[in-house]
């Protein structure tokens, strides 16, 4: 498989084999437009029985990964995010089939509408074309991206991590095997096979006009690089800072339920809550309990003056804390005036991404859902429902936070555009 070839970093080749890589994509996404959902769907399935069918491989590859990680003295959250177990590599498996069961996205008739003149105009979905996939740690983004990418008929051009390198080759040869059963071009799922961070910066200037959107899977910093320097459109978020505002009219039980999966689940997703704002109203009967269920649970807390009054373990918040994505155990506290307080707090120090109020007070939960400006908002429930998979999309590409095209999770029909169909009978314009 050529695509699998690894290109030489030290070469002075490397740009030119960067953008032949592009220029096969691009050619691959123009089979990929017009092929048939049974298709697509068929390369999926394959792609899912070959993850099974190469688990022990895979934890193996994982295993060499992970090896490198400790050795770089990698931290918790980011361990998590490489880690690959049976349970996951079966969770990634499943996720494929989700993928190829769900209602193809391309060809949709989004609009119709006739014209006083006869015309009869339909805004028809159609593929993006080559999406740039540049991603750190999380090996199960390979196939979730490139499985994605194909259901919408776009081709991927995938850039994984350095740490996650063994375990996203193998993942992308399964890919590529399922391809090649479906009958479809083994260039519609490219992965740069290559370590240099040179090949980001080529990513990031469209390889010769063959990408038409660049998405970041990462940390504050690669996100950060791509929006600054991409030259073609982006979907990302920089930040989860991702907040849980506790309403005085919460009911306690589900409030703590609710806090405590949020932020302990899984520290490390971009879905974990980072601040819990308490009603001032209602601190008498929730903020203690709060602050002793999240210690009881082993998460360091840093809270504001009323909070460390709660108990001498909580340490003092600095102006920081309202904008760190701690990804880890750790939760700033705060108290608010009321739901006008929490949704100043929100716009004020929040990322756009995901942010939640528990309440049992309609009128209140409206209030913050409708006010709160960001991708993901939510009542009464975990914000780790941030999640393609959760959203029932299969899985996504990433969550944006942006206000053009894609918001939120990234599923299929968000990896398609539009055209417009113009029906006519012999009309002509006066």
């Amino acid at each position: 498989m050529e695509n699998l070839h690894l290109l030489d970093a030290k070469s002075a080749d490397l740009h030119a084999g960067l953008l032949a890589l592009g220029a096969r994509a691009r050619k691959a996404a123009r089979t990929l437009g017009l092929a048939a959902p049974e298709q697509k769907n068929r390369a999926l399935l394959a792609a899912a029985k070959f993850l099974r069918e190469k688990a022990p491989d895979l934890l193996a590859a994982n295993a060499l990964d992970m090896a490198q990680a400790r050795s770089k003295n990698l931290g918790p959250a980011m361990l998590d995010r490489l880690s690959l177990d049976e349970k996951r590599i079966a969770s990634m498996a499943q996720s494929l089939e989700d993928i190829a069961a769900l209602p193809d996205p391309v060809g949709r008739v989004l609009e119709t509408f006739l014209r006083p003149n006869g015309l009869r105009i339909e805004r028809v979905a159609t593929p993006l074309g080559v999406v740039g996939v540049i991603f750190e740690s999380r090996p199960n983004v390979t196939a979730d991206a490139g499985a994605l990418c194909l259901k919408a008929g776009n081709a991927a051009i995938l850039r994984a991590g350095s740490e996650s390198f063994h375990s996203s080759r193998l993942i992308h040869a399964c890919l590529v095997e399922g391809l090649r059963e479906a009958g479809l071009p083994e260039d519609s799922i490219a992965l740069i096979p290559t370590r240099d961070r040179a090949a980001v910066g080529a990513m990031l200037t469209g390889l010769g006009g063959a990408i038409d959107v660049i998405v970041p899977r990462g940390g504050k910093n690669l996100v950060a690089r791509v929006q600054a320097e991409a030259r073609v459109p982006v979907f990302a978020h920089l930040e989860g800072i991702v907040h849980v505002y506790v309403d005085g009219e919460a009911d306690l039980e589900k409030a703590e339920k609710i806090l405590l999966n949020a932020k302990l689940r899984r520290t490390g997703i971009c879905g974990a809550a980072e601040t819990l704002l308490v009603d001032r109203a209602g601190a008498p009967r929730l903020l203690a309990a709060l602050v002793e269920a999240l210690l009881a649970a082993g998460c360091e807390v840093r809270g504001d003056e009323a909070t460390q009054k709660v108990d001498a373990r909580v340490k003092k918040a600095v102006a920081e804390d309202w904008t760190t994505e701690y990804l880890e155990a750790i939760i700033a506290v705060k108290l608010v005036e009321g739901v006008e307080g929490a949704i100043e707090h929100v716009e004020t120090f929040g990322s756009h991404h995901t942010d939640c109020i528990v309440t049992e007070n309609v009128a209140r939960a409206e209030k913050f859902l409708r006010e709160v400006d960001s991708a993901i908002v939510i009542h009464n429930a975990s914000t780790q429902f941030a999640d393609g998979g959760e959203f029932g999309f299969g899985a996504e590409i990433g969550i944006a936070t942006g206000r053009m095209h894609a918001r939120g999770p990234v599923g299929v029909a968000q990896l398609t555009s539009f055209k417009y169909l113009v029906h006519g009978a012999g009309q002509t314009r006066p």
